[in-house]
């Protein structure tokens, strides 16, 4: 009976720990799509509607050679602090005073989620070049 109790107690946690998980990534998508896919897209390319009428295209959080150059830090600034305040464009709004840091950092996870699809899309991609030659 014990064991019974222990493995149905062990279950529970590792089903809530799963689904804080999941949640926490579709809540970092559910918040991209919220704040940021007017100027990134909805895939992340930066070719939202928004971001066609600016005079610098938005970043594209697909391109993982890019992406892989900013640290979660520095993403984290310039969600926070917009553009300007980190060195790149000042049409990047500062989302600091909107959003709380789990949020911001969960903004981030998914980021790092289109840029590991990305880079996984650019392999493909040279791997079926390669195959045709």
């Amino acid at each position: 009976m014990k064991t019974f109790v222990r493995l149905t107690l062990t279950a529970a946690f590792l089903f809530q720990s799963v689904s804080a998980f999941t949640q926490e990534e579709g809540g970092g998508k559910r918040l991209y799509q919220s704040y940021c896919t007017g100027c990134h897209g909805s895939g992340g390319k930066g070719d939202g509607p928004a971001g066609k009428s600016l005079p610098v295209k938005p970043a594209d959080h697909t391109d993982a050679k890019k992406m892989d150059q900013l640290t979660d830090n520095h993403l984290f600034m310039i969600i926070t602090k917009g553009g300007a305040a980190s060195g790149k464009s000042s049409h990047m709004p500062a989302w600091g005073g909107v959003l709380k840091e789990k949020q911001i950092q969960e903004i981030i996870v998914h980021i790092r989620g289109l840029s590991r699809a990305g880079n996984n899309s650019e392999k493909g991609v040279s791997k079926d070049r390669q195959g045709g030659n």
